[in-house]
């Protein structure tokens, strides 16, 4: 198995701020796609996030690999693709060949999550696992070894713009416990009505990666957006960080 040693690009370790921000592109323009993704990369986004749907796994359809590939060549951050998609296995080698830097799946997704997760490490990617808000945290307890970022949803998969739930802060505070016992380096994302208000108690439960999507392409200045986001999470929730690991 090729074990992921980071892209070329932008690497997606490399932390300006205490949080990173992942905008994503699903709240964008989708006439201006191009310009909207290079828009938030000026203004200064960490990731961009790509909601992958097939109106199969979830009640909506987005867009696939071409599209990812016609935005990677119009900005360099890294690209934090998440799959919401079922089957997802067959379609892992496109998304990582179009531009993908860390693929996401759902353990509903397919029969045999660990072996997803070493496919996407064996593509040359970082893997991550979706959590919705009904899955429980020990769908991860045995494939941590294999993730480099857990993503809990806070709201159901499938729509933009829904409101955050709060009954996932316990869950988010969980999965940071279970990480920190790991000793590895494995991120915590939160999406799903991520805004300046909800973004303190994501980061105060333990999450150090979150997504938004209205609360960014939704504002008239992504850069205050962005600042907006970023000033709720200035300071670190009062924890131990985990002790790094080797690449």
């Amino acid at each position: 198995m090729v074990v992921p040693t980071g892209p070329l690009r932008q690497n997606l370790n490399v932390v300006r701020p205490s949080v990173r921000i992942a905008p994503s592109i699903l709240a964008a323009d989708f006439a201006r796609l191009g310009e909207e993704a290079r828009a938030v990369a000026a203004a200064g986004a960490d990731w961009l996030h790509l909601d992958i749907m097939d109106g199969h796994f979830v009640p909506n359809i987005s867009f696939g690999p071409a599209v990812v590939k016609a935005l990677r060549r119009e900005v360099a951050i890294p690209f934090d693709v998440h799959l919401m998609i079922a089957p997802a296995d067959p379609y892992l080698a496109a998304f990582a060949e179009a531009g993908a830097d860390l693929i996401s799946v759902h353990p509903e997704a397919g029969p045999h999550l660990h072996r997803t997760l070493q496919t996407i490490r064996g593509l040359g990617k970082r893997a991550g696992v979706v959590l919705n808000p009904a899955t429980p945290v020990q769908a991860v307890e045995h494939v941590l070894d294999l993730a480099d970022l857990i993503l809990v949803m806070t709201v159901n998969p499938g729509f933009g713009g829904q409101s955050f739930l709060e009954s996932q802060l316990p869950k988010i505070a969980a999965l940071r416990r279970m990480i920190d016992a790991t000793g590895r380096e494995i991120a915590l994302q939160v999406d799903g009505g991520v805004t300046a208000e909800t973004a303190p108690r994501c980061i105060a439960a333990g999450a150090d990666v979150l997504v938004a999507g209205t609360a960014v392409f939704g504002a008239p200045d992504y850069a205050a957006a962005l600042a907006a986001l970023r000033g709720n999470s200035e300071s670190p929730p009062s924890r131990s960080p985990p002790p790094r690991h080797a690449a």
